[in-house]
């Protein structure tokens, strides 16, 4: 399983999507990793390119039979997922160890 913690606060710029893009894609084509948490806490805006990329992510893992879960988003980027008719595309948790126990690991806190 991998946690993926995002560290900008807006993510816009079409360079930067490419790279996170081709980061995440990395982790399932390259790595194999099967799993993957998605967290946003630090995220304040997503671009439509950025929800593209977070779709085509979902696709690779689906066909991987892997699964994706986004956490820890603040209540404008959930609200983005609702207008652009995706809150039902993916799986969604309200903080990491909420995503985690969706993947049936428990932690102590």
């Amino acid at each position: 399983m991998m946690i993926v913690n995002f560290v900008d606060t807006h993510i816009r710029e079409l360079p930067q999507i490419e790279q996170i893009g081709l980061q995440l894609y990395d982790l399932v084509d390259a790595r194999g990793h099967r799993k993957l948490i998605l967290d946003f806490d630090k995220v304040q805006s997503l671009s439509s390119q950025a929800l593209g990329i977070l779709i085509t992510l979902e696709k690779k893992l689906v066909e991987a039979k892997g699964k994706l879960v986004l956490c820890s988003l603040r209540p404008e980027l959930a609200r983005l997922f609702e207008i652009a008719k995706l809150h039902k595309h993916f799986k969604f948790a309200a903080d990491e160890e909420a995503a985690l126990a969706l993947f049936g690991v428990t932690t102590g806190g």
